[in-house]
């Protein structure tokens, strides 16, 4: 690196530093912000006073929801000082119902915990709610509100809990069933008799606030989402990156409170008709988002209108999804990239990793290593023309500058057909050494997908990296640096320095001129970019990339030690170049172009002499 390009990083480093310490918010400008937050908190409680009031309006469900005469187990009591809490648990989950609302109050995964080793809750308690709301009457009321009876039953492979609101007419039931060992909970929505109160559709309710699981909050809100699967079309989301909203009116079969590792989807067995769904990036410590779905039942006013539908709670893994859900595309939470990329991930990626953990090793570190020598393996072929290539035409330097020094540069057609005969002769391909980077780039980009958003290496320790799904860190930092972050990660340092010195490689094989001395400058500054881009992200990607451009470096010194000798190639070109070689019908659309390039030359020159 020579020193104009060495002045010009400190300078963009110093800009970087300047322009973060200048645009720091001034005293006035924090406490401007401290009175609009006072400002918005306050219209927030004048919100909620409003909505108080407006309940308070509205029909009470209790005037309809009249005890049944001499039936103890459908008493109805609105006092939510009565209400109860019923905990089940399975070999999956630990889950607490409140019959305040006959819902969810709180669900931990019992085989997982959080990056601090703390109880994983996906659904917490005040912080998630399900209801059904209601147009009793032509006034609006939800059952969240309101006390259910609850009856639990119990057999040999699930337990199966019923939350009962009865009025004098009939009543709402909830029907939950809870499978010994299965990551799916049954869900009914039975309404019995009350076709003459209820006017219009009923609507499921559904509100999470998604909180942070991993080490960094950032790099998990990018893959946290509300996504959800037309029924028979693709699978969508709302925005990861920013706040989002959209109404749905096509039918779906699933709606889901995605994470970067966990998921919370409700599944219908027949279909949505609808929906309303909206996203917003929370912004209290240790919460990523707030997401709610609105989601209307076709109500006929029927006797017995039931609603079959199900839970899944559980990790993001690809096979565990493809397992509980491939027919309807469940294992499409997992984020494989770009359709003409992810189809990688799926057919080879996913498969190599499964069949080495399951058949040759347990350490991730060390299958990610054996992944990345297999693939780097298979592209060796590749890789061995493109230094063949390099090498050619680094020996056929002289004969090329000899070429330009005889065409004058106005004769660029009559210059490049003379090259490309040249090129013709010695069996050099210009684009040879293009051709592992263009089959190298969509398995690179593929597996910057894949690790991030890889189940298995959560919490997977490898030498001096705690958490291969998450960025490993030799240093914490006393202050924050602009787009690189607080922490120091080896994994990066190491891909940064491997990618650095197989650019010095690289450019030492290449025919030398100022074109390529412009572009090496370049590719010298790629590397460092990435060591801002990469210090947040997963030490396996990391140390995939560190591994793989290693042992690219390794194949290029034994290609050039034992393959390839520049002596010999330039003697073998010679002997080549002997032999007469066949125009290709490139080169002779040159000629012909070249020729009409020069008659038109000579028309001018005539031209102008008249």
């Amino acid at each position: 690196m020579d020193k104009n390009t060495i002045t010009g990083l400190v300078i963009i480093f110093l800009i970087l530093m300047g322009f973060s310490y200048f645009n720091r918010p001034s005293e006035e400008d924090l406490e401007k912000q401290r009175v609009q937050d006072s400002i918005t908190t306050a219209q927030q409680k004048i919100a909620e006073l409003k909505q108080k009031t407006k309940a308070e309006k509205a029909a009470s469900f209790a005037d309809i929801a009249k005890p049944i005469a001499n039936d103890s187990t459908s008493v109805f009591n609105n006092d939510s000082t009565t209400n109860q809490i019923i905990t089940l648990k399975s070999k999956k989950f630990e889950i607490e119902f409140d019959t305040k609302g006959g819902s969810i109050s709180s669900l931990w995964l019992k085989e997982f915990t959080t990056h601090d080793s703390l109880p994983l809750y996906l659904w917490k308690a005040k912080r998630s709610e399900l209801g059904l709301l209601l147009s009793i009457n032509r006034q609006n009321v939800n059952t969240k509100d309101f006390n259910f009876t609850p009856t639990v039953t119990k057999n040999d492979s699930s337990q199966i809990l019923s939350m009962r609101l009865s009025t004098s007419e009939g009543y709402i039931e909830y029907l939950y069933t809870i499978p010994n060992d299965s990551y799916e909970i049954g869900y009914k929505v039975i309404i019995k008799n009350l076709g003459n109160v209820i006017t219009g559709y009923p609507t499921l309710t559904w509100r999470m606030d998604m909180p942070q699981f991993e080490k960094s909050k950032d790099f998990e809100n990018r893959y946290t989402d509300l996504s959800y699967k037309f029924l028979a079309d693709d699978v969508d989301n709302l925005s990861a990156s920013s706040d989002d909203e959209e109404s749905i009116s096509a039918k779906l079969k699933w709606v889901a409170c995605k994470q970067q590792f966990f998921s919370s989807v409700l599944i219908a067995d027949d279909f949505f008709t609808s929906a309303e769904l909206k996203s917003v990036t929370s912004k209290e410590d240790n919460m990523l988002k707030n997401v709610s779905a609105e989601i209307p039942l076709m109500y006929d006013g029927k006797d017995t209108e039931t609603y079959s539908m199900k839970f899944f709670f559980g990790p993001n893994s690809f096979n565990l999804l493809k397992e509980y859900g491939n027919d309807i595309e469940l294992y499409k939470l997992v984020n494989l990239g770009w359709s003409w990329l992810a189809w990688f991930n799926r057919y080879v990626v996913i498969p190599l990793f499964t069949f080495l953990h399951d058949h040759v090793t347990i350490n991730y570190g060390i299958i990610i290593l054996l992944l990345t020598l297999i693939i780097k393996g298979a592209l060796f072929p590749f890789t061995y023309k493109s230094y063949l290539s390099q090498a050619k035409m680094r020996v056929l330097k002289p004969q090329i500058e000899e070429i330009n020094s005889k065409i004058p540069k106005e004769k660029s057609m009559e210059r490049q057909q003379a090259t490309m005969k040249l090129y013709k002769q010695a069996g050099v391909n210009p684009l040879g050494g293009c051709l592992p980077m263009v089959m190298q780039m969509p398995i690179l980009i593929a597996l910057f997908w894949f690790f991030p958003g890889a189940f298995e290496l959560r919490q997977q320790s490898f030498l001096w990296a705690t958490d291969l799904a998450s960025y490993d860190s030799i240093a914490t930092l006393p202050f924050t640096i602009p787009f690189y972050g607080n922490h120091v990660s080896l994994f990066c340092l190491l891909m940064t320095a491997t990618n650095i010195l197989y650019t010095w490689m690289n450019s030492k094989n290449q025919v030398q001129n100022e074109q390529m001395k412009g572009m090496s400058t370049m590719m010298y500054l790629m590397p460092l970019m990435f060591l801002f881009v990469f210090n947040q992200y997963s030490a396996g990607l990391s140390y995939y990339y560190f591994i793989a451009t290693l042992f690219t470096i390794i194949q290029t010194w034994i290609i050039k030690k034992y393959f390839v000798n520049d002596e010999k190639l330039l003697h073998d070109i010679q002997v080549a170049q002997k032999k007469p070689v066949k125009k290709s019908g490139f080169q002779a659309r040159l000629q012909r172009m070249q020729k009409e390039q020069e008659r038109r030359a000579r028309e001018n020159s005539k031209n102008r002499k008249r």
